[in-house]
C-alpha cells in the first residue's frame, strides 16, 4: 500500500546556469549533473527516483519546468543545484509559483582541487560557490520556504539528509491526499483531541469525514465465514496464540469475531480510498467488540489511527508511517499513561487500551482475549508485546486555535524494569531527553497532547523537514533543552506566528 507510492514518487534535478558561458560549458554542465542525478538515484539512503531534467538558462525556462513540477502527480519535490552562476533574478517568476518542497543543494561536480591544472575555463565551469550563494540570496529575499544541504554527494551523510529531506516530502504528499474517516465522535468532554478539521484540509490537505459506526457494522455483518476461516489460520502462523482463542478453545469465538472486524474494516477502507480513521469506545453501535487486533494489524500495514477519535493523531501517525516506509524500526500509535520515578532512572510507561502498533515490538506478539471494563462490550482481542529498545522520537500535534502545533521529544525506548505479568496488553517502555522532569515539564508548557506517534523509524531532522514544508510550527525537546530556553521559544513562537498570520 505504502510501497507503491515509494516507487512511482520522483524527486526532480534542476540544475541553473546561464547561456553566456557558451555550448561547450553548457554541455559540461548538463553531462555532470546528469551524473550527479544518477549517483542520488543509485543511491540506497535515497527512496525514491531521483529524475534529471535539463539545464535551465533563463526565467522562462525555470517557470515553465517549475510549472510541470507542480503539475506533476509524481514529482514530490525538487532538487535546485547552481552548477555554475545562475542569475538569481531569472528564478524570481518560477520561485514565486512553486509549491512542491524545495531542496537547495550546495555541492560542486569534483572533491579534489586540481591545483596544478586549475585555469580560467574550469574556474567557469565549477563555480557552485559562486552561484549557489546567488540562489541563497533570492530565496531569503522571496522568503521561499526551503531546506539547505552543503556537502558533495560521495559523502554518506549528505546523502542521508537528503534521503530524509525526501522521506518528509514523501508524507507531505501522502498528507496532502488523505482520506480520514471517523467512526463516531470525540471522547465525550475531552479537550486536546478535539480540532478544526475545516483548517486540517486548508492546512495538511486531509480530508476528515464521519461516518456512524454501524454504517462499518453493516459491512463487518456481510463477511464471509470462509474469509474469517482464511484470517484465523494466518492469525495461528503469524503469532503466538493463547490455546483458549485456538479452535476448539473456550475463546475461539471472540477471536472470530475480532478477524470479522478486521476483515469488515478493511474493506471500509479500501473501498473508501481511507488510509487512516478513529473509533470511540463510547459510540461502537452493533460491534461486538471494541477493534484492537484489527487496528494493531491496520497499523501494522500503514493506516494512521487515533483512539477515541483523536483524528489528528491518526493523521500524524499515517504521515510517518509513509515517511519511514523501508527503514528498519517501527511507528505505532502511543500514550503516555503512568510514571517510574526512581530518581535518577525515572522513565515512562505508554500503553494504550488496545490499540499499540505491532510493528514495534521486540518479539513475536502474544494474541490474546481480555476483559475491558470500558465499552460495555465482549473481551476484545488484542496483541501483547513490549516495544523494542532502540532511539525512538515521540510526536505530538495540538490545534492551538490559530495554529497546529508539532511538539517532538527524543526518547530511548529500553527494556522494562522487570516483567509486567498482569498488563494485558501491548507497551512501550521510554527515558525521554534531556531528563524526565525537563521533558515533562517542556511537553506540558507546549500544551502537547497524551495521544502520541512513537517512532523507532525517523528521526527529528524529518519531523522538522515536514515542519518546515508544511508550514507548521515545531518544537523539539532534546538534551540540549532547558526549562528557561523552552519557555523563550514558547513566546517567540507565539509572536512569529501572531505577526505571520497578519501577514
Amino acid at each position: 500500500m505504502i510501497a507503491s507510492r515509494l516507487v512511482t514518487s520522483q524527486v526532480w534535478l534542476i540544475t541553473g546556469s546561464q547561456s553566456m558561458y557558451g555550448p561547450d560549458i553548457l554541455d559540461q554542465v548538463a553531462d555532470q549533473s546528469r551524473q550527479i542525478a544518477e549517483m542520488l538515484d543509485g543511491s540506497a539512503e535515497i527512496p525514491v527516483e531521483v529524475r534529471w531534467l535539463p539545464v535551465v538558462t533563463d526565467s522562462d525556462q525555470i517557470a515553465r519546468v517549475l510549472s510541470e513540477a507542480n503539475a506533476s502527480d509524481e514529482c514530490i519535490g525538487v532538487i535546485a543545484w547552481m552548477h555554475t552562476f545562475s542569475p538569481a533574478k531569472m528564478w524570481i517568476r518560477g520561485l514565486k509559483s512553486l509549491s512542491k518542497p524545495l531542496l537547495h543543494l550546495h555541492t560542486q561536480f569534483g572533491v579534489e582541487l586540481p591545483w596544478d591544472s586549475i585555469d580560467m575555463n574550469f574556474m567557469n565551469l565549477n563555480q557552485a560557490a559562486h552561484g549557489d550563494r546567488e540562489f541563497g540570496y533570492i530565496q531569503s529575499r522571496l522568503s521561499t520556504s526551503r531546506k539547505t544541504i552543503a556537502g558533495h554527494i560521495s559523502d554518506p551523510r549528505t546523502r542521508l539528509r537528503i534521503g530524509w529531506w525526501v522521506r518528509a516530502a514523501l508524507g507531505v504528499a501522502a498528507l496532502s491526499t488523505l482520506k480520514l474517516v471517523r467512526f463516531g465522535d470525540n471522547m465525550r468532554g475531552v479537550a486536546v483531541t478535539e480540532g478544526d478539521k475545516v483548517e486540517a484540509e486548508a492546512h495538511f490537505g486531509a480530508s476528515v469525514d464521519s461516518y456512524g459506526v454501524n454504517d462499518l457494522v453493516e459491512v463487518v455483518e456481510r463477511v464471509r465465514q470462509a474469509d474469517i476461516d482464511k484470517l484465523v489460520r494466518e492469525y495461528e502462523h503469524t503469532y503466538r496464540v493463547d490455546p483458549e482463542l485456538l479452535p476448539g478453545g473456550n475463546r475461539h469465538a471472540s477471536l472470530r469475531h475480532g478477524a470479522q472486524i478486521e476483515l469488515g474494516l478493511r474493506k471500509f477502507l479500501v473501498d473508501g480510498g481511507f488510509h487512516a480513521f478513529t473509533t470511540n469506545f463510547e459510540d461502537l453501535g452493533g460491534l461486538r467488540q471494541l477493534p484492537g487486533l484489527a487496528v494493531q494489524r491496520l497499523m501494522a500495514d500503514g493506516y494512521g489511527f487515533g483512539g477515541e477519535g483523536d483524528w489528528k493523531t491518526a493523521l500524524m501517525l499515517r504521515t510517518v508511517k509513509v515517511m519511514a516506509e523501508g527503514l528498519p524500526g517501527g511507528t505505532s500509535f502511543m500514550e503516555d499513561y503512568t510514571y517510574d520515578l526512581t530518581p535518577g532512572h525515572e522513565r515512562i510507561l505508554g500503553a494504550h487500551m488496545l490499540e499499540v502498533c505491532p510493528s514495534i515490538a521486540a518479539d513475536t506478539p502474544t494474541l490474546e482475549v481480555h476483559p475491558l471494563s470500558i465499552g460495555d462490550r465482549d473481551d476484545p482481542v488484542r496483541l501483547r508485546f513490549t516495544a523494542a529498545p532502540a532511539d525512538a522520537v515521540i510526536i505530538g500535534i495540538s490545534d492551538m486555535g490559530s495554529r497546529f502545533r508539532l511538539v517532538a521529544n527524543e526518547v530511548r525506548v529500553v527494556e522494562p524494569s522487570a516483567e509486567l505479568p498482569n498488563l494485558p496488553v501491548a507497551c512501550a517502555v521510554w527515558e525521554p531527553m534531556p531528563t524526565w522532569s525537563t521533558s515533562t515539564e517542556a511537553w506540558l508548557m507546549a500544551g502537547a497532547p497524551h495521544h502520541t506517534v512513537l517512532t523507532t523509524a525517523i528521526g527529528t531532522e524529518v519531523v522538522d523537514d515536514f515542519a518546515m514544508m508544511t508550514d507548521t510550527e515545531l518544537l523539539v525537546i532534546d538534551e540540549t533543552t532547558t526549562v528557561r530556553g523552552f519557555q523563550h521559544e514558547l513566546k517567540w513562537n507565539d509572536v512569529y506566528h501572531h505577526v505571520a498570520a497578519g501577514l
